[in-house]
């Protein structure tokens, strides 16, 4: 499929709202419920959920911009690239994940609207066409985040 960059522009600016509002006005014990995860996996919160989500979004920016991977990351497989984002975010304080999303949300914007139009008509793409930008996010919102805090009434 084709994508429009209006489209995907309109896509990732209402998953970002949705994920935004929800996260908005958590509490200190909100940002720090567990997620429902396997044992096997490393033992995220709310907070470490958005960081997560917050540094693929990243990613798409330097991949719409042909810029290379950081060192530490390249070749890691999906795991140890999961990793590696939660040892670098869990000990930071929900104010600055929370910001570091709206600052990446905000590059995110710029880059689609800079990004030349070969990158939206150029090849047929997926249907969630970039992913990391609307469809990781919402599985995430729903899946980890809206649990976590569902548990809490």
């Amino acid at each position: 499929m084709r994508h429009t960059r209006e489209e995907v522009i309109q896509r990732t600016i209402q998953e970002f709202d949705l994920l935004d509002q929800l996260v908005a006005n958590l509490s200190e014990a909100d940002w720090q419920r567990p997620l429902p995860r396997p044992e096997t996996k490393d033992p995220w919160t709310v907070k470490d959920a958005l960081a997560h989500v917050t540094h693929w979004k990243a990613d798409v920016i330097r991949a719409i911009r042909r810029g290379r991977r950081p060192p530490e990351e390249r070749g890691l497989n999906w795991t140890d690239g999961n990793r590696l984002i939660y040892l670098r975010w869990r000990d930071r304080s929900p104010q600055e994940v929370l910001a570091w999303h709206r600052q990446v949300h905000a590059d995110v914007l710029t880059a689609l609207r800079a990004a030349p139009d070969d990158l939206f008509t150029g090849k047929d793409r997926s249907l969630e066409w970039p992913n990391d930008l609307a469809g990781h996010v919402t599985y995430h919102r729903v899946k980890d985040i809206e649990q976590a805090l569902a548990e809490r009434k």
